[in-house]
């Protein structure tokens, strides 16, 4: 099988590689395709293939196309694919279906009710729960060592979405916990993240306060014992570890969560995570059987399984993608493709 990784942000690479890893070790062969010029290739290893040239991409003639992306174009060849780039179902447009995908592959009960009834009303996909792929290496993953003196450690990742963001109302109230608590303080930013956000968190560092940009994020999430964040995928990926997760104004608070809405209720809510009480590990434990249950790392597997079914006895849905003709006239302008 040849596998094309259709990515356009950095963060593809800790969802695809697991299922590069596993592609190479059944003889596969996998090729990354960079859409626009976001990608950083310098992440690349020797032994990866990338190009950005969308004529090598085509003509590469995939049997099928990954992407943690929200679009693809149909002029590539093979079974378009959704992966997907988190689990941010809150944020406007996680459900919404662009005419793009023959096949979904789900994190858990959650999403796939969700997209089983969808894939029911236009009836051009198919859905297949499989777990998501970013996670298999996370509950294996080693905890980041970091200088903190034995003190609780306190990961503070807010999202980028300027209507969602917790960075410019917690700045001043985590600068004083970080002066006044014996908390060790942890700030990992959002790769889209604005720049005036991140200087006035580079202004406030000091002892009990670091900024961090770690490729993979699975050991960082293993080091902290809470985090606070705002409406965020990463909430959930640090839950599925079973530990306690504090929010910011969170679009749609849940159970699980401790949501705030003012600054100064963050520190109450920090000491009361930490305490890691009984009844909120359960609520913890009864979201991830929704979310995402796996917790065995192989989410590749079962992804590529899913895959190769379908190229080989065909898709399940009735109806053929949509021609999307605008949405494709558009993938071809930005790259250049005019072949037909």
């Amino acid at each position: 099988m040849r596998y094309l990784f259709f990515i356009s942000q950095n963060y593809s690479f800790e969802i695809l590689r697991p299922v590069q890893k596993l592609a190479r070790e059944r003889g596969d062969d996998v090729l990354w395709f960079l859409y626009m010029d976001r990608v950083n290739t310098e992440l690349f290893s020797d032994d990866e293939k990338f190009t950005d040239d969308i004529y090598e991409a085509v003509n590469y003639e995939p049997d099928a196309v990954f992407v943690p992306g929200n679009v693809v174009p149909n002029f590539i060849p093979g079974l378009k694919v959704e992966v997907f780039h988190g689990f941010e179902w809150k944020k406007k447009g996680h459900f919404r279906i662009r005419g793009c995908f023959d096949l979904y592959c789900t994190q858990g009960p959650f999403f796939t009710e969700r997209f089983q009834q969808l894939a029911q009303s236009y009836k051009y996909f198919d859905v297949v729960e499989t777990g998501w792929t970013k996670l298999d290496p996370l509950f294996a993953a080693k905890p980041l060592p970091l200088n903190n003196d034995g003190k609780p450690i306190v990961l503070y990742a807010p999202t980028f979405s300027p209507s969602l963001t917790s960075a410019p109302d917690l700045v001043d109230e985590i600068r004083k916990l970080s002066e006044s608590k014996d908390w060790h303080w942890v700030v990992k930013f959002h790769p889209k993240m604005a720049k005036e956000y991140i200087k006035q968190f580079e202004a406030i560092k000091g002892p009990n306060l670091e900024i961090l940009e770690v490729g993979e994020i699975s050991s960082l999430l293993q080091t902290a014992d809470i985090i606070v964040s705002d409406t965020s995928s990463i909430i959930t990926e640090f839950l599925l570890l079973n530990k306690p997760a504090v929010t910011y104004k969170n679009a749609q608070p849940e159970p699980v969560l401790i949501d705030i809405t003012e600054p100064a209720q963050l520190e109450h809510a920090i000491a009361e995570g930490l305490t890691k009480a009984p009844q909120r590990l359960k609520l913890i434990a009864e979201y991830n059987e929704q979310i995402h249950p796996y917790q065995d790392g192989k989410s590749a597997h079962r992804l590529l399984d899913a895959v190769n079914k379908k190229i080989i006895d065909g898709k399940s849905a009735p109806k053929a993608l949509p021609a999307n003709l605008f949405r494709n006239l558009k993938m071809r302008k930005n790259l250049k493709f005019w072949q037909w």
